[in-house]
């Protein structure tokens, strides 16, 4: 671990962190971290979605602290303040997902580093639950976790799947699968995308939020991620589909109107998870965490009472 890192404290809405800093993947991508105090009950290890920030989640910062529980947060390789691709820093692209476990490990050093023996917990969001069920079957230590519209499979038929893993093998080889994905369009620029035309939530006021943060500070922005990012994930879903679920006391979350991730790889996930619970919130979009007030509410409260009971 290095330095102080920066934290846009003016769009984060959190409480002050206890630090902000620089730490190194074993292949050397530097990676922004930050956590706030332990708390009475613990803390709470937050695995971000493909794009986000750590400043996205100052609301669910304050609100674990209220509750009892610290935080920490990683800019995932490609995102945040993270390196980026060179020359290519709005395009999410990594060349295999097990890159994203050498992040785990240098967030996992922070978490023994500043928590110590305290009571650990997992919150996990889209792609942040992909990677976090991963390291979990790795043995990275929770108590209990919580995934919200976790990405465990993605909403690509099994031909275009093929077709994406032939393309990205031949432009690979001219070094070119770092294109972005065909089709990509305003959809994957949250500065500029309308909220009538968004598929993360159905507030409005958090989605203006949302958009606020990236507008005002560029350096956070990220758009559409690159075929070999797609070719990865889904080598990696279909990798993770294989496995059982770890042995530890779970919470989903998914949305009725979900249209980013697959839904029936949540449903069969959570269908064979020994100790799991799956909630569906109608009318919810991707992010639950972002959503109506009462859907986001009651997502919070149910991952909170899971990691009370343990």
């Amino acid at each position: 671990m290095s330095a102080s890192a920066p934290f846009f404290a003016d769009i984060a809405d959190a409480p002050p962190p206890e630090a902000v800093i620089w730490g190194h993947a074993e292949d050397g991508t530097r990676l922004r971290m930050a956590h706030w105090p332990v708390g009475p009950k613990g803390l709470v290890a937050i695995f971000p979605g493909r794009t986000e920030v750590i400043e996205k989640y100052g609301h669910v910062v304050a609100d674990l602290a209220q509750a009892g529980y610290g935080a920490a947060l990683i800019d995932w390789r490609g995102q945040g303040l993270s390196d980026r691709p060179a020359g290519l820093p709005l395009r999410g692209h990594v060349g295999d997902f097990a890159e994203y476990q050498q992040d785990v490990a240098a967030f996992r050093t922070l978490l023994d580093q500043r928590a110590g023996d305290a009571p650990r917990y997992l919150l996990a969001h889209s792609m942040g639950g992909c990677i976090s069920l991963r390291a979990l079957l790795n043995g990275f230590v929770a108590r209990a976790c919580a995934f919200s519209a976790p990405m465990w499979g993605l909403p690509v038929s099994p031909a275009l799947a093929q077709t994406v893993r032939l393309a990205t093998a031949t432009l690979g080889l001219a070094g070119a699968d770092m294109r972005e994905i065909p089709g990509a369009g305003i959809k994957f620029r949250l500065w500029e995308n309308p909220f009538d035309d968004n598929e993360l939530t159905s507030d409005l006021a958090r989605y203006t939020w949302m958009q606020d943060q990236v507008r005002r500070h560029e350096a956070l922005r990220l758009g559409a991620p690159s075929l070999r990012w797609l070719a990865a994930a889904l080598a990696e879903t279909r990798a993770l589909a294989q496995r059982p679920a770890p042995a530890l006391p779970a919470f989903c979350g998914l949305g009725t109107r979900e249209l980013l991730v697959a839904p029936d790889a949540i449903t069969a996930r959570m269908a064979d998870w020994p100790d799991g619970t799956l909630a569906e919130y109608p009318g919810a979009l991707h992010e639950l965490l972002m959503e109506q007030t009462e859907t986001r509410a009651d997502f919070l409260q149910r991952s909170l009472a899971l990691f009370d009971a343990h």
